[in-house]
């Protein structure tokens, strides 16, 4: 059972949203270590741990655990704070390839009831996300 801190429950979040469609695309990668890079959450973080923290996530979904129970354990660790700002990464590299597929949607749409995110402000995170990301 993999334990969850601070820093790999936030990359969890974007880690299920790319893997929801069982593709994780260059893009998606990409985008995740742009935002471990750059955002003050992350600056703590040391960024060589990335790739293994990224497979533990994956592990996690590979594994007897359901979905909920990966959420709640993300929850868990997430103090309340943060929780919109994981649903904001998590929206992030759903809109970030200009793909948004269905199981990313459903994915999203369980961590927003996970992590008790309103409708409002989930809608202003999901239009932010992809004005973010328009592309011409």
């Amino acid at each position: 059972m993999t334990t969850l801190n601070l820093h790999t429950a936030l990359i969890s979040t974007m880690v299920i949203v790319s893997a929801a469609d069982r593709e994780m695309t260059d893009r998606e990668l990409f985008t995740i270590g742009e935002i471990v890079r750059t955002l003050p959450v992350f600056s703590e973080y040391e960024e060589e741990h990335l790739p293994g923290d990224a497979a533990s996530c994956v592990d996690m979904l590979n594994s007897d655990q359901e979905l909920e129970d990966i959420i709640k354990k993300i929850k868990a660790v997430l103090p309340k704070k943060l929780h919109d700002a994981a649903y904001a990464l998590a929206c992030d590299i759903a809109v970030c390839d200009g793909q948004l597929s269905q199981e990313e949607l459903r994915i999203l749409e369980m961590l927003r009831h996970g992590l008790n995110v309103d409708r409002l402000t989930a809608a202003a995170i999901e239009r932010g996300a992809a004005v973010r990301f328009t592309r011409l």
